[in-house]
């Protein structure tokens, strides 16, 4: 729902959002779309990025960007941005919703009161009642879903930023196709002097969906982790954060090998293969960043 700043006598927060979609789930992604039209007291410019696909059928009020071919889920989310205005961005999956109407309105006052906040993931949660998977709390400390805190690593699916901090980050890490793109925005947000935000009372919703159906989850999990590495971080530090990380795995997943064997060669092709895409620049983390990443709680070891 988009608001005037004349009209309400007020500094409405303003929002660009970008919905990246397949295509493939047209009820989901409607549902999502009216979730964001829904907002109170927020301007939105809202595109819908179709990766692969030419979006069509959307609800008014919803601009449509259209890439001819994926270009998996970082680089499609980038491919959004320049397309809408705001002070802040919003990027939101075509399987996940706003159940309440004043979430985003939330989620800016929280940043306008917060200037060294920089990045929000809210609480996700399945409304049908399955118990949410630990990973949508990017804690090592897990404690509670409803516990707000400092994080380093974000679930993708709904996360809200200045878009000045996202301009600063380089944006979405294009090369990933998917998996630990979240981390590697976090921590570049870390970087640049601002902190990760799980906000533990404002709620996105979300499907419960197990992804280890999948071998390509465990290919992917394996060489992201060293991409990210060797995006980020400087020796020795990153080997230390392979080599713990390749640890819990083993221990993890000592019981499934087939799940260790798509770990590996993932593992494996994270060394052989360039991380880098070809437009980007190849600047790793600073130490300060390193230093303020520890003093919050987490160094980038583990």
């Amino acid at each position: 729902m988009e608001q005037s700043s004349a009209a309400t006598g007020r500094d409405v927060p303003g929002y660009g959002v970008v919905v990246l979609t397949q295509g493939k789930r047209p009820d989901d992604l409607n549902r999502g779309l009216e979730s964001l039209l829904n907002q109170q007291d927020v301007e939105l410019d809202i595109v819908c990025v179709g990766n692969g696909w030419e979006p069509t059928g959307l609800p008014a009020g919803v601009k449509t960007l259209g890439l001819p071919e994926n270009l998996g889920i970082p680089a499609g989310r980038n491919a959004g941005v320049s397309h809408v205005r705001g002070e802040f961005l919003f990027f939101l999956d075509d399987d996940a919703w706003l159940p309440e109407n004043n979430f985003l309105s939330d989620i800016a006052e929280l940043l306008r009161k917060n200037p060294q906040i920089g990045l929000v993931q809210p609480r996700v949660d399945d409304p049908s009642g399955k118990i949410s998977p630990r990973r949508w709390i990017p804690r090592l400390l897990k404690r509670t879903a409803q516990h707000s805190s400092n994080v380093f690593s974000v679930w993708e699916g709904a996360v809200a930023l200045r878009r000045s901090v996202f301009d600063s980050t380089g944006g979405w890490p294009a090369p990933y196709w998917y998996a630990h793109e979240g981390i590697e925005l976090a921590w570049r947000v870390w970087d640049q002097g601002y902190r990760v935000w799980y906000a533990g009372d404002l709620r996105a919703a979300h499907p419960v969906i197990d992804q280890r159906r999948h071998s390509e989850y465990f290919f992917m999990n394996a060489r992201n982790r060293v991409w990210l590495a060797r995006r980020n971080l400087r020796w020795p530090v990153s080997w230390m954060y392979v080599g713990s990380w390749t640890v819990l795995q083993v221990l993890a997943w000592f019981r499934h090998p087939d799940r260790l064997k798509a770990w590996f060669t993932g593992w494996r092709a994270g060394w052989a293969e360039d991380p880098w895409g070809p437009d980007e620049d190849k600047k790793k983390l600073s130490g300060r960043g390193v230093l303020r990443m520890s003093r919050h709680g987490r160094p980038p070891i583990v």
